[in-house]
């Protein structure tokens, strides 16, 4: 029962974890344009993200612009495009191959070996997923504070985190702990050793039996 609570919780940290991979993909706030050490008091805040750059006025009204050229893009945007989508299409896979393997669903269940090593390996799945959210969202963040802190950068042109970063970084973080957790679910098979057979028990001697 307790590997069961276990494999339960990593399956709904996981789970959590790849939403939250797909809302961070999908938001705009990847990062947010700084106005520190400016005296200019602007009216409307501008964002990009992996799709689109928004800008939002003082009125709450927001405008964006999907990106035109997939080749005018630069290059880290484009292998951060493609690492947030593999980890979705990785967490699409370790959620079908962690619920066959899950111990409350009826599915495999005359190969009992069978259905925890398929649980198993969609921890390790999720744990790919996640890996490649935490090197996408990371290598984004690395850019944007090299940008931030560069001299030669104007500051009108700065941008800070956004919040789909921060929503990133924990979505990886839930996705590799509830991998963790799947793939430590799984009981250690104790070592079966055969019956041990009796010594028949000679029976006493009697005189009878000599001649």
């Amino acid at each position: 029962m307790a590997s069961g609570g276990l494999q339960l919780l990593g399956f709904v940290l996981a789970f959590l974890g790849w939403l939250g991979i797909i809302i961070s993909t999908a938001m705009p706030q990847w990062k947010m344009a700084s106005y520190a050490g400016d005296n200019i008091v602007t009216a409307q805040a501008l964002y990009e993200g992996l799709w689109m750059s928004c800008a939002m006025q003082s009125t709450g009204q927001i405008q964006c612009k999907v990106y035109d050229s997939l080749l005018k893009l630069e290059s880290s945007l484009q292998a951060t495009r493609a690492l947030m989508v593999a980890a979705i299409l990785l967490g699409l896979v370790g959620v079908f191959v962690a619920v066959t393997g899950m111990k409350c669903m009826k599915c495999m269940e005359d190969d009992q070996v069978k259905k925890m090593r398929m649980a198993v390996f969609g921890g390790v799945i999720f744990i790919i997923a996640g890996l490649s959210a935490l090197v996408a969202t990371s290598w984004y963040g690395n850019r944007v504070a090299r940008a931030f802190y560069d001299p030669f950068t104007p500051v009108n042109t700065r941008f800070e985190f956004g919040s789909a970063l921060f929503i990133g970084w924990a979505a990886a973080s839930l996705a590799l702990l509830g991998g963790a957790f799947l793939c430590c679910s799984c009981p250690r098979s104790e070592t079966s050793y055969p019956p041990s057979r009796g010594y028949p028990k000679n029976a006493p001697s009697t005189g009878k039996d000599y001649v």
